[in-house]
């Protein structure tokens, strides 16, 4: 099985691992968030080492399979990492605390522009002469996947919330801007399966004689970036709704815990209706009032 090796990007995810191993050690952080994150290092190795990256200037529907690995796999485990947080209790940061909550970083992190920051680089990707450089310069090949990693892992960071974020959203606005993000990946993909081969000089030169035709090969990787994309978004799906259950359960204890402190305390009103005596109906009442 031919294998390569691309230099900066193992060097890059020793680099990020060592960093990474290393603070965690110190700190007790959790297996499984350790386990997510080198994970997501490792699929950048198999992008760029594997027999991906022997065909991916073959074949259109290897380097599709790329693509949605480093848009949508490696940022959710480096997400699930959480390694701003952990950055946060090891270093002093203090640049990123005095600025990460700011007006900037609150309208760089607004839903629709993270719905943005996931889509467009795809779409500029696929729809403009930038697939053609990536496949005749590794230069630009290289930005173009680091590029990638940096947009699905700004989206993943901010729905996520494991890391401290510069706003808090409601979870219904995640689960919607996820629904976006499939609509989107149709999108595409149907241009692509319909549409003008892609770079047809190149695969017409490059194609070994073995596997489909420039055409079928352009229609898989067509399939791999819709129907890919969606499957690979499905586990930060799930992921959301977790914890979107999780913060309904501590809000729901924390609500309890209040209403028995007040009724030990004799705080509790006994007269007025069940509902003044819930602390979060009864804010809810006041605001309308």
């Amino acid at each position: 099985m031919p294998l390569t090796f691309d230099v900066p990007a193992v060097l890059l995810v020793l680099a990020l691992g060592g960093l990474y191993l290393r603070a965690a050690r110190h700190r007790g952080w959790p297996p499984g968030r350790m386990t997510a994150f080198l994970a997501g290092l490792g699929t950048i190795v198999v992008v760029t080492c594997s027999p991906l990256a022997v065909y991916d200037t073959t074949f259109f529907w290897v380097r599709a399979v790329q693509t949605t690995t480093l848009l949508m796999i490696t940022p959710l485990l480096l997400a699930l990492g959480a390694p701003i947080r952990l950055l946060l209790d090891t270093r002093p940061a203090t640049w990123l605390r005095r600025h990460g909550r700011g007006k900037v970083a609150r309208a760089l992190t607004f839903p629709p522009v993270v719905t943005l920051t996931l889509v467009v680089p795809v779409l500029v990707l696929y729809l403009t002469p930038l697939y053609d450089l990536t496949l005749r310069s590794p230069v630009a090949d290289g930005l173009v996947r680091l590029a990638l990693v940096l947009s699905g892992f700004t989206y993943f960071w901010t729905r996520l919330g494991l890391d401290p974020t510069p706003r808090t959203d409601p979870h219904l606005v995640s689960v919607w801007i996820a629904f976006t993000e499939v609509v989107f990946d149709g999108a595409l993909g149907l241009v692509l399966w319909l549409g003008p081969l892609l770079a047809p000089a190149h695969y017409a030169a490059a194609h070994p004689g073995l596997g489909p035709d420039p055409r079928t090969d352009q229609i898989i990787g067509a399939g791999v970036l819709w129907i890919g994309g969606d499957v690979a978004g499905l586990p930060f799906v799930v992921a959301l709704f977790i914890r979107w259950a999780r913060d309904d359960e501590r809000r729901a204890k924390q609500i309890d815990v209040q209403l028995d402190e007040e009724a030990a305390s004799g705080a509790a009103s006994t007269s007025g209706l069940w509902w003044e005596n819930d602390p979060e109906l009864a804010e809810r009442f006041r605001e309308r009032g």
